[in-house]
C-alpha cells in the first residue's frame, strides 16, 4: 500500500475473515473487525492486532441481518478510523435440509447474512469512495457462487446472488477508480470444518483421513483443503495497484471444482 488505508471486514473474529483481517494489518491497514464471540476473547484479539502489527483497531458488534446496524457501523469506521477505503462483506452462516424441511427463518437468515449485508455494507460505503476515487470492495463467496450442490438452496442462492451483485455494482463503479470483486473458494480449512470430523466420522464408520478426502474434498481435484491465508493473499492481491484492472471477477480458489 502506498499510503495507511481503512479496512472493514465483516465475520472478521474467525476463521477467513480474521486470516484476510491479519494480512490486512502486516500490509500497514488500519481495522474494523466484525463478528461473533465472547466480549473478552474478540478484545484480546483487537488489541493483539494493535500490538503485532503497529495499526489500530477497533471492533463494531453489528448484527449483520439489521441494515441500519450495517450503515451504523460503515459511519462509526469512518468516525474512528477515516473513511472505509476497503470493504471485505465476508460474514456468512450456513445450513443444511431438504428444501421441503428447509425452516423459514434458517432461509431469511442466509439471505440476510450471506447476501443483504454485502448490499447495506456496499451502499454505505460507496458515497465516500466515490468522493476520494478509490476504493476496493471484495465478496467473500464460495464456490457455491459457481455452482450447486443438494440441500444448501439457501446458501447456494445466496452466493449466487453475491456473484451478480458483484458484477452489477462493479460495472457502476468501473469509473470512478473502485473494484468489486468476489473471491469463490472450495473448501476451505477452517476450525470450525476440522471440528466436523469426529462426527462425521462416527455417523460414517470412516477414518480422519477418509472423510477428509472422500467427503469433504470429493469435489476438489486437488484434494487439498484452500487454507485462510491463500485466500487472504489474494485479498491483499486485489487491493493492490496491479489489480486495478480486476474488477467485476468472481474468482475460483477451489482446487479445481469448479473447472469440472
Amino acid at each position: 500500500m502506498s499510503k495507511a488505508r481503512t479496512a472493514l471486514v465483516t465475520g472478521s473474529t474467525s476463521g477467513i475473515g480474521l486470516a484476510i483481517a491479519r494480512a490486512f494489518a502486516a500490509e500497514g491497514m488500519d481495522l474494523m473487525l466484525n463478528g461473533l464471540g465472547e466480549p473478552d476473547v474478540i478484545e484480546t484479539m483487537r488489541a493483539g492486532l494493535e500490538a503485532e502489527f503497529g495499526v489500530r483497531v477497533r471492533y463494531h458488534g453489528a448484527d449483520m441481518r439489521d441494515g441500519a446496524a450495517i450503515a451504523e457501523m460503515v459511519q462509526a469506521t469512518a468516525g474512528t478510523l477515516g473513511p472505509v477505503d476497503v470493504l471485505v462483506n465476508n460474514a456468512g452462516i450456513q445450513f443444511v435440509s431438504p428444501v421441503e424441511d428447509f425452516p423459514v427463518d434458517k432461509w431469511n437468515d442466509i439471505l440476510a447474512i450471506n447476501l443483504s449485508a454485502a448490499f447495506h455494507a456496499t451502499r454505505a460505503v460507496v458515497p465516500s469512495m466515490k468522493a476520494r476515487r478509490f476504493g476496493r470492495i471484495i465478496n467473500t463467496a464460495s464456490a457455491h457462487a459457481l455452482v450447486a450442490s443438494p440441500y444448501k438452496s439457501a446458501y447456494v442462492a445466496a452466493k449466487h446472488g453475491i456473484a451478480g451483485f458483484t458484477k452489477s455494482v462493479a460495472l457502476e463503479l468501473a469509473t470512478h477508480g473502485i473494484t468489486v470483486n468476489s473471491i469463490c473458494p472450495g473448501y476451505v480449512w477452517t476450525p470450525l470444518v476440522e471440528k466436523q470430523i469426529p462426527d462425521t466420522m462416527k455417523a460414517r464408520g470412516l477414518t480422519a483421513e477418509q472423510v477428509k478426502r472422500d467427503v469433504m474434498l470429493a469435489a476438489q481435484p486437488t484434494k487439498e483443503f484452500v487454507t485462510v491465508e491463500q485466500v487472504a493473499a489474494l485479498a491483499v492481491f486485489l487491493c493492490s495497484p496491479a489489480a486495478a484492472n480486476i474488477t467485476g471477477s468472481n474468482i475460483a480458489m477451489d482446487g479445481g471444482w469448479t473447472a469440472q
